[in-house]
């Protein structure tokens, strides 16, 4: 199926049959990435008594409880209400779901013991109101992101400032394939969190950060359609299912 939208004055044609699904899936094993000192996700049938939920075990249909944290065992989508004292949904704050985007990616610059996204590499690769949404995919890209054990990592993280220019461009939605856009052990400062948000001066209640995603080699940087899709969780995160579909200019 092929869809035309248009964008800064120019018309591009997405092919909805080729999507790029750039989500990590959550497993029941400890082949999950997982995050925040936590263990992995648990999927188990459902036992009562001599019931077990499992059609190998005799039962007529699979019935398995889940057991996860959507910030630490997967691809997950966060409002502002992960920041805030007063209870805010993600999914009364994400009311639309496809958005022009952004692809980029840059190898973290060293700061210490630290490695950190600049404002000055943001600035070189986005420009004012170019896109909606912001793809960060760090480099180099092992394929190892999709089982890694992230918890006393130190892990990369956004700078204040580059969060900052991020929502001065306009970026509503920013997407980056690390557990969070700060640093690991801040002092729960979250400094690029409330920065991207403009919390609580002017704080931006539709925008959203989707973090852990996976975006492989084969994927080039550039423009795309991205499709957003997250679970249906009243919780100020959900797990989450970016998809990417790459944009053509038409010449119209």
């Amino acid at each position: 199926m092929i869809a035309e939208i248009y964008h800064n004055q120019k018309t591009f044609k997405i092919d909805l049959s080729k999507p790029l699904d750039i989500s990590l899936s959550l497993r029941g094993d400890d082949k999950n990435p997982v995050a925040w000192y936590l263990g992995a996700p648990i999927i188990q049938p459902v036992r009562d008594g001599d019931f077990i939920g499992k059609v190998s075990e005799g039962a007529s249909t699979n019935f398995n409880n889940i057991q996860f944290n959507p910030h630490g065992h997967g691809t997950h989508t966060e409002c502002v209400g992960h920041i805030t004292r007063e209870f805010h949904s993600v999914n009364e704050a994400l009311k639309t779901f496809f958005f022009t985007a952004k692809l980029i990616s840059m190898e973290p610059e060293n700061r210490g013991e630290d490695r950190v996204i600049s404002e000055t590499q943001i600035r070189k690769n986005l420009q004012q109101n170019e896109v909606e949404a912001l793809i960060i995919r760090t480099m180099p890209n092992y394929i190892d992101k999709r089982t890694k054990k992230y918890s006393n990592t130190n892990w990369p993280y956004l700078e204040e400032s580059a969060a900052k220019y991020i929502r001065e461009c306009g970026i509503k939605h920013l997407l980056i394939d690390l557990p969070s856009v700060d640093k690991e052990k801040d002092e729960g400062k979250l400094l690029a969190h409330k920065a991207f948000w403009d919390h609580p001066k002017n704080t931006r209640f539709d925008a959203s950060i989707t973090e852990l995603i996976y975006v492989a080699n084969k994927i080039e940087d550039g423009k795309y359609l991205l499709n957003l899709q997250i679970a249906s969780f009243e919780n100020d995160a959900a797990p989450s299912k970016p998809v990417l579909y790459r944009m053509e200019e038409t010449g119209k």
